[in-house]
């Protein structure tokens, strides 16, 4: 029982000193301690005495225990309201998670702009920090800056945090080049079904990586003497397998053709970056990218992440779910294009304003105004392709605007085993979905949402969909243990209200 009140007082720190942007070193530094010690405090491996837990407190600036235990984070949604105004995208969680795998390619200081403070990043900065990376939020915990050491720490890696979070298979890649053996722990993060690591394994062990999985972790072996000799073809054109294909050629001595990659937005960032570090990449927006890698990288590179294109899907669905009229800035447009093709088609009334160059002088954004519309189901089912297909990740958003089309909409999610199941959570709050097999649903609308109480579906989109059906919801619902939504979403519920919405975040007692 003690040992477990320590775990829970330990995410209660962690989460303190998250919220005020601080790093363990940061905090070490305040109480006069190592940050090994902060570590075992928050991962609850030591015990801790009232006095130490009022000096975390004040340094923190909050009430780290009130004698109970928080729990989970809630949302109580206050829903029928129309949304107004206008919201800015925020830059890209999948890219942000990239770059900072990328980041161990670096020898030299790192500044990241705009990062988002969701907690897959956070997951990942627990993990880079166990491993001896230096990282600390500087401009007001805009930005974020990043300093390895001379020499990774691999054995004091935090398996916990590395576990919650898939993105650390992307750290194959670049580890490949600092260590001939190495163990990571296996890659958690949503509930979306089997998801082999196989294909990661086809385009890696082209740079002599061999990999065992045993107890809980990846084994990884390196041969120097094995080196591409000939273009590598993905087996699947996934946007990970992709990066950590880029992440390896990065820092070989020689040229690397890589075929069959993804083109997606978070690819286009990282090669955007390792441009930024000096590595030549050719091809950047097709299928086929050759990558000039030098062996040694040491350099001071500052780099602007470009915005999600997916958190500006999300906030598109907010509005035409709730009937708004909504202004959503800073959208990238080329990774939406076929979405709102399909929501023209549907009868989508909307403006943009003419492209302008996001941060990273590359990618091109519009600012969105979305108008209430009658929509009618498509024609087509709807269905993800590779970019410039119509993006994996959007695919859920659909399942509620379908749910406020007149008619049947079909839906086809082929990437994941059971994604679509989570979709028919709708049904909950009045929608019509029929799940036809795991990959496929039947939405009938329109909808007379209805609040009701739920725990949230454990994979992020499809949490999301849950959460702006409530928003559209007359009535007052509640979802509970939002933890997946915060994995992809910096301060949602409050970014949100900005714009008209009512939504209360609360914990139980």
């Amino acid at each position: 029982m003690a040992d477990d009140y320590l775990v829970r007082i330990g995410k209660l720190i962690r989460d303190a000193r998250q919220h005020r942007g601080w790093t363990q070193s940061q905090l070490a530094e305040a109480l006069g301690t190592s940050q090994s010690a902060v570590n075992r405090i928050e991962r609850g491996n030591q015990n801790i005495s009232l006095e130490m837990i009022a000096r975390i407190g004040e340094a923190l600036d909050s009430e780290i225990v009130s004698l109970g235990y928080a729990g989970p984070m809630h949302l109580r949604v206050v829903g029928g309201r129309r949304l107004s105004g206008a919201i800015d995208v925020k830059t890209s969680k999948n890219a942000c998670v990239a770059l900072l795998c990328a980041s161990l390619l670096n020898k030299g200081r790192t500044v990241l702009r705009r990062v988002a403070r969701i907690e897959e990043v956070y997951r990942l900065l627990e993990v880079l920090g166990s491993i001896g990376v230096r990282t600390r939020w500087i401009n007001d915990g805009i930005d974020l800056e990043i300093v390895p050491p001379a020499d990774l720490d691999l054995d004091s890696i935090d398996a916990e945090a590395a576990r919650r979070t898939r993105s650390i298979i992307m750290f194959l890649g670049p580890l490949l080049h600092r260590m001939d053996r190495f163990k990571l722990p296996y890659a958690g993060g949503c509930d979306l079904g089997t998801r082999t690591v196989e294909p990661h394994m086809i385009a890696l062990r082209r740079f002599g990586l061999d990999l065992a999985a045993t107890e809980g972790q990846y084994h990884a072996l390196v041969d120097r003497s094995v080196r591409p000799d000939r273009p590598i073809v993905l087996t699947e054109r996934g946007d990970t397998v992709t990066e950590n294909a880029l992440l390896a050629a990065a820092r070989h001595d020689g040229v690397t053709t890589i075929r069959n990659a993804s083109s997606n937005y978070m690819v286009q960032d990282l090669c955007f970056f390792l441009e930024a570090l000096g590595v030549k990449v050719e091809g950047i927006g097709t299928t086929t990218l050759t990558v000039h890698g030098m062996p040694n990288i040491d350099v001071d590179v500052d780099y602007s992440p470009s915005e999600d294109p997916v958190e500006a899907m999300s906030l598109v669905a907010a509005a035409v779910v709730t009937e708004s009229e909504l202004t959503v800035r800073r959208v990238p447009i080329e990774f939406l294009e076929i979405e709102l093709a399909v929501l023209e088609e549907m009868g989508l009334d909307h403006d943009r304003t003419p492209e302008y160059v996001a941060d990273n002088g590359r990618t091109r954004l519009v600012d969105l105004t979305v108008k209430p519309s009658k929509l009618e189901a498509p024609i087509d089912k709807i269905h993800p392709m590779p970019f410039p297909g119509l993006n994996i990740d959007n695919v859920p958003f659909f399942a509620a605007i379908a749910a406020s089309a007149q008619g049947k909409t079909l839906i086809h999610d082929w990437v994941y085993d059971n994604r679509a199941i989570y979709l028919t959570d709708l049904n909950r709050l009045g929608g019509r979905l029929q799940l036809l097999d795991p990959h496929r649903v039947l939405v009938e609308g329109p909808t007379r949402w209805r609040a009701a109480e739920m725990m949230c579906p454990p994979a992020l989109r499809p949490a999301v969909v849950v959460l702006l059906a409530m928003m559209a919801a007359e009535g007052t619902s509640v979802l509970r243990n939002v933890y997946v939504i915060n994995r992809g979403y910096e301060d949602l519920a409050e970014r949100l209200n900005s714009i008209g919405a009512q939504i209360e975040i609360f914990r139980d007692i």
